[in-house]
């Protein structure tokens, strides 16, 4: 039995723990809500009320981490308000605030959940030897936090970049649909469905692939226009209309490391 501290037990962390326990491990799970310690305790998640903020982190946070081996980092940098012209780097900070406890704790091992908008759209094929060069202020300061987690040797990191998480109560197509001259028709889709992401940690976990970095994008790739139309129509929801003027993004992420590092198979029927 390995003990695992989950933070952020959100839309993907809350399944992934109660997966990881099926498979009986030991779960600490983190909430920033109140309300949610009861769910967390329901499920046999040893549940923590847990606020990291850039200049302060809850008291809770040495009973959270304690005794556990393998600490997963899956929160949200959630920066569309932030000024990107701002020079507190707010979740930078958060991570940054974080690290002496990871030391001082009995963590070895650390899984940071980050995500694909760390490279450009200027890539046509995207591997993990592709130098990351981001855009949005969301995925500058992910790959800042990436390098924070990476550069530290008191611990091993492996880094997770997701893109776009889809799974039964989450899909674009829900917001897209009926929407009209919708950008980029021709630009491939990079998704990840829910199911996946929670076997790919479980692959990592068990196999035990720490100083790493994988992109974890399902092997399909059909374009926005092909996949959102055929989604829209199989929901029954109105069509999505794109622009009929081309785009330049061509960007494809490779999935071959996940393929082939970890013998993983994706579960494309749920796309």
């Amino acid at each position: 039995m390995t003990k695992i501290s989950i933070l952020g037990c959100g839309w993907l962390g809350f399944p992934l723990a109660k997966k990881l326990i099926e498979k009986g491990n030991s779960i600490n799970g983190s909430t920033t809500s109140e309300n949610k310690l009861s769910i967390l305790k329901d499920s046999a998640i040893n549940p923590f009320l847990v606020a990291l903020e850039s200049e302060s982190i809850s008291e809770s946070i040495n009973a959270f981490l304690s005794e556990s081996e393998i600490l997963i980092i899956d929160i949200p940098p959630k920066l569309r308000a932030v000024d990107p012209n701002a020079e507190k780097k707010v979740f930078v900070e958060k991570i940054k605030n974080l690290i002496p406890f990871i030391e001082k704790s009995s963590v070895e091992k650390v899984l940071f959940v980050s995500s694909t908008s760390v490279y450009s759209d200027e890539n046509d094929f995207i591997n993990e030897e592709t130098a990351p060069n981001p855009e949005t202020e969301s995925g500058k300061q992910l790959f800042l936090a990436e390098n924070i987690l990476l550069e530290n040797k008191n611990f091993q990191t492996t880094i997770l970049r997701f893109g776009g998480l889809i799974g039964e109560d989450r899909h674009p197509v829900k917001h897209l649909s009926g929407k009209e001259n919708l950008e980029n028709p021709d630009a491939p889709v990079n998704l990840i469905h829910q199911n996946d992401c929670i076997g790919i940690i479980e692959e990592i976990i068990n196999q035990s692939k720490w100083n790493e970095i994988f992109n974890a994008v399902a092997p399909f790739h059909p374009t926005r226009e092909e996949y959102y139309t055929q989604k829209a129509t199989k929901q029954n929801l109105v069509l999505p209309k794109f622009s009929s003027e081309k785009s330049n993004i061509k960007k494809v992420i490779s999935s071959e490391k996940i393929e082939n590092v970890l013998d993983y198979k994706f579960g494309l029927a749920d796309y």
